[in-house]
């Protein structure tokens, strides 16, 4: 008889997060239980009584109250979880091509960069055999959208450890307030290199645990869901005619999470930027049609 499954996902009280809870609680088993968490009690609490009536028959769906940027609440959840099946780091800091990139940066540091670091320590270790840890990066999150001044420094971060990933982080978040994150090569938008060193810190986690992971049938990556229309995306894409909805960018996701991989797909994914069943190149990327900011 196979034990009862536990899933917890970040950032979930709405957008993509709160799919993906629908899309784990419809695809897991009424024994099983997926924990959503947000920072807002009543957002938290909203959003699972929402789901649960939604899916009645699936697996419990349980609120749960965590500021990611806490990093007391992230081991005290892990400490009180022991094992785990399923993570998705979601939680993301909402910014948008108006703001000053130094009024936003510790807000997107903290809640997209630091947190998935710690996500990655607490919970990594934490796997059941099978278990999949996924984290939510974005097609922006390669080599190629960085100045090339700057690609080195993030490839060897990647290649180090994460405490490499969360030094490189202070020195970018340092040269925004400094005023001189163009200078240095860093770029105006806080979304590029904050997205890149998600991806770095998940290669980096993920290359040190290889071998025991695809021994365990377990899996560390980063995700990929796509252009997804929400208030969020809307300012910084010209075009959202072929976005998807947050329950279709969550279905491939969930698919990841709940059901079986193949041994050669589970090799392929570990440690990379996932799309769709596809890995995106870390040193080339893809196109992204974003929108020009000034």
């Amino acid at each position: 008889m196979t034990s009862p499954r536990t899933a917890l996902v970040t950032g979930a009280n709405q957008g993509l997060g709160r799919a993906i809870v629908e899309g784990l609680a419809a695809a897991l088993a009424p024994t099983d239980r997926v924990l959503l968490a947000g920072r807002r009690p009543d957002a938290v609490q909203d959003a699972a009584t929402e789901i649960a009536a939604a899916v009645p028959r699936g697996a419990g769906v349980e609120p749960y109250v965590l500021d990611v940027r806490d990093p007391a609440a992230i081991e005290a959840l892990a400490a009180d979880l022991g094992e785990i099946d399923i993570v998705f780091s979601n939680a993301t800091a909402r910014m948008s091509p108006d703001d000053d990139p130094a009024d936003r940066v510790d807000a997107v540091a903290e809640t997209s960069n630091l947190a998935t670091s710690r996500i990655l320590r607490a919970f990594g270790p934490r796997l059941r055999p099978g278990g999949r840890l996924v984290v939510v990066a974005s097609a922006l999150g390669t080599l190629d959208k960085l100045d090339a001044r700057v690609r080195p420094r993030f490839a060897a971060a990647a290649e180090a450890d994460l405490d490499a990933v969360d030094d490189l982080v202070a020195q970018w978040r340092a040269a925004v307030h400094a005023g001189r994150a163009e200078e240095q090569g860093y770029g105006a938008w806080l979304n590029i290199p904050s997205k890149v060193a998600q991806v770095a810190a998940v290669r980096a986690y993920a290359r040190e645990r290889r071998a025991d992971d695809l021994a365990r049938g377990t899996l560390v990556a980063a995700l990929c869901p796509g252009l997804i229309d929400t208030a969020a995306s809307r300012p910084w894409f010209a075009d959202m005619s072929t976005a998807q909805t947050p329950a279709q960018a969550a279905a491939w996701p969930v698919e990841l999470a709940a059901g079986e991989l193949t041994a050669s797909a589970l090799a392929a994914f570990h440690g990379e930027l996932v799309q769709f069943g596809r890995v995106l190149p870390w040193r080339t990327g893809i196109p992204v049609p974003h929108r020009a900011t000034t």
